[in-house]
C-alpha cells in the first residue's frame, strides 16, 4: 500500500462490526489528515469514534488505575476483531457545553485561570489592601464570590403580581398560579379550608393580610386535613376532631417557590417556578458576582468582570504590551516593582499565545464570560482545538467530528490551517466531515456508505482524494468532483414582507432590516456577525409576540431567555401571518423513553393499529397495551427499558438486556399480538425505510414514515431514544414533524442552520422539503452557512462584515445572484463560485 507523504505507517483495522458496519477491514496512514466522508447514518462516526477513538480510550484507561478510572466518562469495549497501529487519541466532539452559566469561555479553555493570576500577582491594589489569590477572583468559590448572591450576578424575588397572574381567581380555581398544579397545589388549598380562609372569594376581595399571610409567611403550621369535604364539612369535622385523612403542613407560595428553584434536580420544575420570579441584578456587585475587594483590583484601568467581558481580541490587543515588555512606564515599574513586571511579562505572553490561537480560528468576537449554552456545537468545539493547538502533543490521533460546522466558508481556512499545524507536529487527524473544502485538502479519504443505516456500513473507497472519482457508488464523488452543481435559480416574487427596525442586541445596533414573505430567504455572515441574534432571537421572539404565541426558550434553563423590551419594533404585512414555527436543534427529549416514533406521533397510529387486530380485540387490549410507557403492556422488570444497568466499580456501566423481555420492552402477552405478522418491539426496531415499505398501504403510518425519509432520517430506527439524536437529527425530526401538519397557509418557519450534520446528496432532499412549505404558501427564514442552500434561496441577507464588534450590519441584501455580486460581502465571492457567476 503506497503511503502518503509525511506517513510513517497505518492503523490497520479489522472485523469492525459497531453500529452499521459489516465487519469492515481498513487501513488509515497515521501523521496524515484522513477525512471519513458518507451520507448521513452511513457509518462515519461508528467508525471513527465509536471503534477507532473507543479503542484508543480503552487501552489508556488499562495502564491507569482503577481509581483513576472511576474519573473518566467510559466508552464501552468496541465491536471490533483488532485495530493495530493505533496511537493514543483525543476526541474533539460536537457536545453542547454543561448547561450551566457558570461554565464559560474562559473555564473551558483555562484563560481564566491565567487572568486570575495576572489580577492577583499584577494587578493595581487599592492602598492598604492585601494581596487577593487567584481563587479570590472567582465567583465559583467562596472566597470569591458576592455574599449576596453567590456569586449569581442576579437576586430572585417573588411578587403578589408575579404570583397571582389572575387576581379575579378564586383559590379554588387556583388563583396562587406558583403552587404545584398537581396534588401539592390541593393539599395547600385543603390546608387553607382547614384554616378558615375562604377560598371561593375572588382573591382581589380578600383582606391585604389575608393574601400576605398565604403568600409569604414563613410560618409552617401543620393541621388536619379532610379531603373532598366542603369548607362547612370541613370545619365541623375539625370542630368534633373526627379523624383527619392525614396532617397536611402548609408552605407559602413565596417559601414553595424559592425551595424547589435551589433543590429541584428537574429542568422542567426549575423552568416552572422560575417563570414566577422576578430576576434582579444584585444591588451588592451590580451583576459582576465577585466580592467588593476583589472588584476594587485592576489591570489597564479594568476590573476582572470588566476585563472578562471584552471581546478577545480586544483582550489581546491590550495584553501584546506588555507580552512584549513595552507597556506604559515600563521602566519606572522595574525599579519600583521588578517581581510584579517579571510575573506580569510571563503570564501576558503566555495569555497572548493562547488568543493568538482562538483569533486565528475566528473566535475574537467571544468574550471570557461568554456562558457554554450560548456557544453552539461548532464554537465549543473550535474552543477545545484551541487548547489541543497549544498543548503541542506529539504523536496523538485527533477524531474530530465535522469541526467546519457552524463555520461561515470563509473561516474554514483558518480551521484548516489550524489542522495543519496539528498534523505538522506529527500528530493524526481522523475527522468526520462534510464541508467539501476540508474534504479536498484531505491527505486521505475514507468514503462510508453506499447509503444511511441498513443500507451503509462498508467502504466505499479508501486512499487519496483522487481516486474517488472511480467509484460510481460514492454520492460524495459527484459533489466533491463538481457533477451534480447547478446555476442560480429563478427567484420566487415576495407575496410580502415584514421590516424590523430599532434592533439592538448584542453586536446589533439601531438595525433596520426587512424580511420577504412568501419565499426562502437565507441570512448569512462569518460565526458572530449576529445573523443568529437578528433571527433566531429578535425575529422570533418580536414575532411570536405580535402573534401572541410563547416564544421558544432560546437556550436551556438557566441561560439568557429574554428579549428586552424595545429590542426591535415590527411593521409591515404582519396581518398576512398566522403563525410562527422555530425549529431548532434541541433535544425532543431528555430520557430514552421519547424517540422518533412517539415525537413524531406516528407510534399513536401504529399502537391503534395493533388494538385492532383480532387478538388484541378478543383480549379487550386498547392502544394504551401497546405502549412501554405505562403498565399493563410493558415488561414490569425493566419499566419498559429494555436494558438493564450492572455496575462496575472501576469499569465502565454496562447495559445488558433485560433478562425477562431480552430488550423488547413488553410483556409476553403483549408480544403475542402481531400485525402483518410482525410484534410492535418489532416494528420500533426498523428503521425508517424499512417500516416505509411495510406501512405503505396505512396512510397517517406511511406519511409521516415518507416525510422522515424526505428529511435523511431513513436509516434512524423508529424505536431509536431522542437522547441518541445529534442536534441536527433532531431539528430535522422536528422539521418532518411540522411538515406533517403543515397544510395551506401563512406560517413563518425560522431554522437555524438546518444542513448541520448533514451530506451534501441530504442537504438537496432537505431543501427540496423546504421548497415545498414555500409553495404552500409558507415562509421559511434559515440561518445557514451551506451555500448550496444559500444558492437556491429566493432571497438572501448578508449580515456583517466581521465578527463581535466589527459585524452587526446588514452588508448586503437581494437575489443570491446580486448578493453574489455585492462589494464588501465576504459571502460574496464564495457564493459567486458557488453560482458560477463572475463577482464584482
Amino acid at each position: 500500500m503506497t503511503y502518503p507523504p509525511g506517513s510513517s505507517g497505518f492503523v490497520r483495522v479489522r472485523g469492525a462490526r459497531e453500529h452499521n458496519l459489516k465487519d469492515l477491514s481498513v487501513d488509515l496512514p497515521r501523521d496524515a489528515l484522513v477525512v471519513f466522508t458518507g451520507v448521513s447514518g452511513s457509518g462515519k462516526s461508528s467508525l471513527a469514534f465509536g471503534t477507532l477513538y473507543a479503542e484508543a480510550q480503552r487501552r489508556y484507561l488499562e495502564s491507569v488505575s482503577p481509581y483513576a478510572r472511576r474519573l473518566f466518562h467510559q466508552l464501552g469495549a468496541p465491536d471490533v476483531d483488532a485495530i493495530e497501529g493505533l496511537p493514543p487519541a483525543v476526541a474533539l466532539q460536537q457536545q453542547r457545553g454543561t448547561p450551566t452559566t457558570r461554565s464559560s469561555v474562559g473555564s473551558v479553555t483555562t484563560l481564566s485561570n491565567l487572568v486570575r493570576m495576572l489580577y492577583s500577582r499584577a494587578g493595581e491594589y487599592p492602598e492598604g489592601q492585601d494581596i487577593i489569590y487567584a481563587e479570590g477572583f472567582s465567583p465559583n468559590t467562596p472566597e470569591g464570590a458576592c455574599p449576596n448572591c453567590h456569586g449569581q450576578g442576579q437576586v430572585y424575588e417573588v411578587t403578589e403580581a408575579s404570583m397571582v397572574p389572575d387576581p379575579s381567581l378564586t383559590i379554588r380555581e387556583r388563583a396562587v398560579a406558583a403552587w404545584p398544579q398537581a396534588w401539592g397545589g390541593q393539599n395547600q388549598r385543603d390546608i387553607l379550608v382547614t384554616l378558615g380562609i375562604d377560598v371561593d372569594t375572588p382573591w382581589r376581595d380578600l383582606p391585604q393580610e389575608t393574601r400576605d399571610w398565604i403568600l409569604f409567611t414563613d410560618e409552617q403550621p401543620v393541621v388536619p386535613v379532610y379531603p373532598g369535604l366542603t369548607p362547612k364539612e370541613t370545619h365541623d369535622a375539625a370542630k368534633r376532631k373526627l379523624e383527619p385523612g392525614y396532617m397536611g403542613t402548609f408552605s407559602s407560595a413565596r417559601r414553595h417557590v424559592l425551595h424547589t428553584f435551589a433543590t429541584t434536580e428537574s429542568a422542567a420544575m426549575k423552568r416552572r417556578v422560575q417563570a414566577y420570579m422576578i430576576a434582579a441584578e444584585c444591588p451588592v456587585c451590580c451583576g459582576r458576582r465577585l466580592r467588593p475587594e476583589a472588584l476594587a483590583v485592576r489591570f489597564m484601568g479594568y476590573d476582572i468582570a470588566e476585563f472578562s467581558r471584552l471581546p478577545l481580541q480586544r483582550v489581546a490587543a491590550l495584553l501584546r504590551p506588555f507580552a512584549e515588555g513595552r507597556e506604559p512606564d515600563h521602566a519606572e515599574q522595574v525599579q519600583r516593582h521588578p517581581e510584579r513586571v517579571i510575573a506580569q511579562e510571563r503570564m501576558a505572553r503566555d495569555l497572548a499565545a493562547r488568543l493568538d490561537v482562538l483569533l486565528s480560528l475566528g473566535l475574537g468576537y467571544l468574550a471570557l464570560e461568554r456562558s457554554t449554552p450560548t456557544l453552539s456545537p461548532g464554537e465549543l468545539q473550535r474552543l477545545r482545538l484551541a487548547t489541543q493547538l497549544h498543548s503541542n502533543l506529539f504523536g496523538v490521533v485527533y477524531v474530530l467530528d465535522e469541526p467546519s460546522a457552524g463555520l461561515h466558508p470563509a473561516d474554514t481556512q483558518a480551521l484548516l490551517t489550524a489542522l495543519d499545524g496539528l498534523k505538522a507536529a506529527g500528530n493524526s487527524l481522523f475527522v468526520v466531515e462534510h464541508d467539501l473544502d476540508v474534504v479536498r485538502r484531505a491527505d486521505w479519504i475514507v468514503d462510508v456508505g453506499p447509503g444511511a443505516g441498513e443500507q451503509g456500513g462498508e467502504i466505499l473507497y479508501s486512499g487519496p482524494p483522487g481516486g474517488l472519482r472511480d467509484v460510481p457508488a460514492s454520492q460524495t464523488a459527484r459533489y466533491l468532483f463538481r457533477e451534480e452543481e447547478s446555476g442560480p435559480q429563478e427567484a420566487r416574487s415576495p407575496s410580502g414582507w415584514l421590516e424590523l427596525s430599532g434592533v439592538t442586541r448584542h453586536n446589533l445596533r439601531e438595525l433596520k432590516v426587512r424580511f420577504p414573505l412568501g419565499v426562502r430567504t437565507c441570512v448569512t455572515g462569518v460565526s458572530g456577525s449576529g445573523k443568529s441574534t437578528l433571527v433566531t432571537q429578535v425575529l422570533a421572539w418580536t414575532l411570536a409576540a405580535h402573534l401572541g404565541q410563547p416564544p421558544a426558550p432560546e437556550h436551556d434553563e438557566e441561560a439568557e431567555e429574554v428579549l428586552p423590551a424595545g429590542a426591535a419594533h415590527l411593521a409591515g404585512d404582519v396581518a398576512l401571518l398566522s403563525r410562527l414555527v422555530q425549529v431548532d436543534q434541541k433535544p425532543i427529549g431528555r430520557t430514552p423513553r421519547s424517540n422518533l416514533a412517539t415525537y413524531t406521533g406516528l407510534f399513536d397510529h401504529v399502537r391503534r393499529l395493533f388494538a385492532a387486530t383480532p387478538l388484541a380485540r378478543q383480549r379487550k387490549y386498547s392502544a394504551s397495551r401497546f405502549s412501554f410507557n405505562v403498565r399493563g403492556g410493558r415488561c414490569e422488570h425493566c419499566q419498559g427499558e429494555g436494558w438493564m444497568m450492572v455496575e462496575l466499580l472501576f469499569l465502565p456501566s454496562v447495559y445488558a438486556p433485560c433478562p425477562v423481555c431480552h430488550g423488547s420492552r413488553f410483556n409476553a402477552e403483549t408480544l403475542e399480538v402481531a400485525y402483518q405478522d410482525r410484534n410492535v418491539a418489532e416494528v420500533l426496531g426498523m428503521t425508517v425505510d424499512v417500516a416505509w415499505a411495510f406501512f405503505r398501504k396505512e396512510a397517517p403510518v406511511f406519511r409521516a414514515l415518507d416525510t422522515l425519509r424526505e428529511v435523511g432520517l431513513g436509516y434512524l430506527r423508529l424505536g431509536q431514544p431522542a437522547t441518541e439524536l445529534s442536534g441536527g437529527e433532531a431539528q430535522r425530526v422536528k422539521l418532518a414533524a411540522e411538515l406533517q401538519r403543515a397544510g395551506r397557509g401563512r406560517s413563518v418557519y425560522i431554522l437555524d442552520e438546518p444542513t448541520t450534520g448533514l451530506h451534501p446528496a441530504d442537504v438537496k432532499r432537505l431543501t427540496q422539503q423546504l421548497d415545498r412549505l414555500v409553495d404552500a404558501g409558507h415562509t421559511v427564514i434559515a440561518v445557514e452557512h451551506d451555500l448550496q442552500v444559500v444558492g437556491s434561496s429566493d432571497w438572501v441577507i448578508d449580515v456583517g462584515p466581521g465578527a463581535g464588534d466589527e459585524g452587526g450590519r446588514v452588508v448586503a441584501e437581494g437575489t443570491p445572484r446580486e448578493v453574489a455580486q455585492a462589494r464588501g460581502s465576504r459571502t460574496a465571492p464564495f457564493l459567486a463560485r458557488t453560482l458560477g457567476v463572475n463577482p464584482k
